[in-house]
């Protein structure tokens, strides 16, 4: 660790890192290995990650995804210190945070108080510092009495709520999170990613490790996915995660042709896209955003009436055909769409060269912002999904615009109609009872 960067330079700085395992078929190749002092290899060399170089600047945060074993524990373990590099270099500034496991650092012989001056102690943080913080942390990690209890009596969720009390409360210059943020209720997950928001927003740097490409996209401006322990990609975190996504689903597409016995599906033309994958064997032909006349729009009022119409086209005989669309927003939310199949709107059988269409029509809600929409075709015929085959996705395949209306302002991401209902009283005597159905703004007055 080193002194504070200026501006202009990175607050993580990682160089061609590498880190390799040696690994032995048997424990006596083990001891041979140290006794013979590498005249011989009596193991096998296994890079759990290799040449990763990205630089990460004060205030950014970084999401790394990547399947189970693709080097993304390792790689926040070389940046923490706590493991070290076999080539490359990592140079971080200023105080760092780490909860790379649960507990990290946590004695659990001790109390949870005792620990909270033990974890400030390891941060260079003097006893009367984190005194005058201690009970802004009692309040967030809120184990109520528990925090005098030794933390071996602790419960996942309870170690998780201290563990993070305490990092948000010594304000590190890096904080480095892997995966912990499933740990917990909801309402505690909820309270920390406010925190992480407030945090960034004041220069926190973070590097954060999730499995859930929502967070990913609503914390992290930039992103880092990982196969195999080497770099696919660094950049924009949506575009991270929707290439994560769709090497997942491209796994999971061969393995499930593999067992049917199905051949790949022959190339076909495609409307352009951000990203797009699939077996191929039904594509999306076009995709269109249309109004409440049917016809093409691209700007859209509060309480308008938005169409997507779908087009696909089969290369194969098939049935049990799904599609579905997404609306996402411009941060990479995802707002709000739904699939023929949920909605139990069985769609015909195609033979081969079949055309299909399909409209999905709602109402406007949605705050005065840009969307992006995403499409998607599927066979599926089980309510729990178990044989779900992707035949072809579209992230990014139209977009539209929501205006701002001056007399229904939207202040939040959307706007869910509700009905207010009041009564008055006066001089101990009901006068009225008003209903308000605020999708329509009618009111309606009661007896």
């Amino acid at each position: 660790m080193s002194s504070s960067p200026s501006a202009s330079e990175p607050i993580v700085s990682v160089h061609d890192l590498g880190k390799c395992h040696r690994i032995y078929d048997r424990p006596q190749d083990r001891l041979k290995q140290a006794l013979l002092r590498g005249r011989r290899k009596y193991y096998r060399e296994f890079w759990a990650l290799r040449g990763i170089s990205f630089d990460v600047h004060r205030g950014e945060s970084l999401g790394i995804v990547g399947r189970n074993g693709s080097g993304k524990s390792t790689l926040l373990q070389l940046i923490a210190g706590t493991m070290a590099p076999t080539e490359g270099e990592v140079e971080v500034h200023g105080r760092v945070a780490a909860m790379l496991e649960l507990g990290t650092g946590f004695n659990p012989e001790f109390t949870g108080r005792e620990n909270v001056f033990l974890q400030g102690a390891m941060l260079g943080i003097g006893r009367r510092e984190m005194e005058a913080r201690f009970d802004t942390i009692a309040a967030f990690a809120d184990i109520g009495a528990f925090i005098d209890q030794p933390v071996k009596t602790y419960s996942s969720g309870m170690t998780a709520r201290l563990a993070f009390a305490v990092a948000f409360a010594v304000e590190p210059d890096v904080l480095i999170v892997d995966e912990l943020l499933a740990v917990g209720d909801l309402a505690f997950q909820a309270r920390c990613l406010s925190r992480l928001r407030q945090l960034r927003d004041r220069g926190l740097t973070m590097l954060f490790v999730s499995h859930s490409p929502d967070a990913i996209r609503s914390i992290c401006g930039k992103g880092l996915f990982l196969i195999d322990g080497t770099a696919r990609f660094f950049g924009d975190a949506e575009r991270a995660t929707d290439l994560y996504l769709a090497y997942v689903r491209e796994q999971a597409n061969r393995d499930a042709l593999a067992a049917e016995g199905m051949a790949a599906a022959p190339d076909a033309s495609a409307p352009s896209a951000a990203l797009r994958y699939g077996t191929g064997h039904v594509r999306v032909q076009a995709v269109q955003i249309l109004n409440g006349d049917g016809e093409p729009c691209r700007a859209f009022e509060y309480n308008d009436t938005v169409v997507v119409e779908v087009t696909v086209r089969s290369h194969i005989d098939v049935s049990d055909l799904s599609l579905s669309f997404l609306v996402r927003d411009m941060t990479g939310v995802d707002l709000m769409g739904t699939t023929t199949f949920d909605e139990r709107v069985p769609l015909p059988p195609l033979g081969k060269d079949g055309i299909l269409t399909v409209r999905f029509s709602f109402t406007n809600t949605l705050r005065p912002r840009n969307f992006g929409v995403s499409v998607a075709v599927n066979r599926v015929s089980r309510r729990d999904y178990t044989d779900s085959l992707l035949f072809d996705q579209i992230d990014g395949g139209a977009a539209f615009t929501v205006l701002a209306h001056p007399e229904r302002p939207v202040h939040y991401k959307f706007h869910q109609p509700v009905v207010i209902r009041y009564e008055r009283v006066s001089g101990g005597i009901r006068a009225d009872v008003v209903e308000v159905q605020q999708a329509a703004g009618r009111r309606r007055p009661s007896a």
